[in-house]
């Protein structure tokens, strides 16, 4: 019996819509990838670099003062510093905001290593807390707890996952009771917004990626939003190595400017950003609706009123419901020319430049989250039909589950 694959029923074994992994024909023979970047207003940047090709001044220029003007007006905050990446930003935070001496820099277990190697190369200890079950941002009553018994905690650190925002709110009153700044890894997030107000307001600093796989790309680079007068007077010096014009320099800084060529290609990227990120989220919506019903699977969705860039479109598989583990969904979405990744595995906590801090036993449930999620593809320019093609090829292939844990068995 042949059923409507959007309905999350069975297929007969003799139909048309076997999963490619047991011999059907796969949704995209021509391969889909996790990215694709396409320039959104090519001839205008080409103008641009021609600008400041001709100007001579391929730093400390116009281009990246107008990128931070342009991205502060957006994100409605008074200071953004252009860095040269999101984790150079994060150090220089940390750093002003007086991360030494190895002392506890708490944060979430699911998050990218950067998060982690910010908080290191400035000076701290990374101490890791649990993810929420809705949406695998920082739990903050996991992170209150572990933060009240931490020895002299230096930072709290929240990551706006995927481009979800954080639960912004708690997040700050914990990290006021204990007396340490809030800093965000929002590498993520350039065009999310928690209850309407645009992420980038929020704690001490938040520290943004525009690196290729990003929503606003300026093919390496990052940019730090902050409230904070004197901080972002910090950052400009110490993203010049400390110097503040005559060469004494004030501290130990880095080489962490952004060029002025990449500044053109960023300026490029936020014309349009809310735009894109809207598109984005009707795309999940989409993909929301195709896959409707099918068990074992749900999305990581921000909550009601919160936006999110969706930098990332990401699965949350119950295997033991679905019939397949993360793993074996990947495989079987390759055989269809899908490709996905299990974006954050293994979570930074068990990666073994963390191991001698000795905490891989103690976040079970960021374990079983980081063991079941699976990102596939999705571009700001992507239309709803290839959307549905991807939804609809995991819809298929759950209703074969065994067949296809069987199937990958023994290859």
């Amino acid at each position: 019996m042949t059923t409507d694959t959007t309905s999350g029923t069975a297929t007969g074994a003799t139909g048309r819509n076997r999963p490619a992994v047991l011999g059907g024909a796969p949704a995209f023979p021509d391969g889909l990838p996790l990215t694709r970047v396409r320039v959104p207003d090519r001839e205008g940047l080409l103008g641009r670099l021609a600008g400041v090709l001709d100007s001579g001044m391929l730093t400390n220029g116009p281009t990246v003062r107008r990128l931070e003007e342009e991205a502060a007006a957006l994100m409605r905050v008074p200071h953004v510093v252009a860095v040269s990446n999101c984790t150079a930003g994060l150090m220089l935070v940390l750093q002003a905001a007086g991360v030494d001496g190895r002392r506890p820099v708490l944060m979430p277990g699911f998050t990218f290593s950067a998060t982690a190697h910010a908080a290191h190369w400035a000076g701290g200890s990374p101490l890791f807390a649990e993810a929420r079950e809705q949406d695998v941002t920082l739990d903050p009553a996991d992170a209150e707890a572990r933060l009240k018994a931490a020895d002299s905690p230096a930072a709290l650190m929240a990551t706006h996952v995927y481009g979800t925002p954080c639960q912004t709110e708690e997040l700050q009153r914990i990290a006021d009771a204990a007396g340490v700044p809030l800093v965000y890894d929002a590498a993520h997030g350039l065009g999310s917004a928690r209850r309407g107000v645009p992420v980038g307001n929020f704690g001490l600093a938040e520290v943004f990626s525009m690196s290729p796989t990003k929503v606003a790309v300026a093919g390496e680079g990052g940019l730090v939003a902050t409230r904070d007068a004197a901080l972002a007077e910090t950052l400009r010096t110490a993203r010049d190595y400390g110097n503040p014009g005559d060469y004494d320099t004030l501290f130990p800084g880095l080489n962490a400017r952004m060029s002025e060529l990449h500044a053109a290609v960023g300026l490029t990227w936020l014309a349009g950003l809310p735009e894109r990120v809207a598109h984005r989220g009707a795309l999940v919506a989409e993909f929301a609706r195709a896959a409707a019903g099918v068990p074992g699977l749900r999305l990581a969705l921000p909550e009601e009123g919160d936006t999110s860039t969706f930098k990332d479109l990401t699965l949350i598989l119950d295997a033991a419901e679905f019939g397949l583990d993360n793993r074996q969904l990947a495989a079987a979405l390759k055989a269809e020319g899908i490709d996905t990744r299990r974006y954050f595995f293994p979570p930074v906590h068990r990666q073994k430049s963390y191991a001698h801090l000795g905490q891989a036993e103690e976040l079970p449930r960021t374990d079983r989250l980081a063991a079941s999620v699976l990102t596939v593809p999705l571009w700001s320019h992507m239309d709803a039909a290839t959307v549905r093609r991807v939804a609809d090829a995991v819809v298929r292939v759950q209703p074969f589950a065994a067949e296809v844990a069987a199937a990958l068995g023994r290859v």
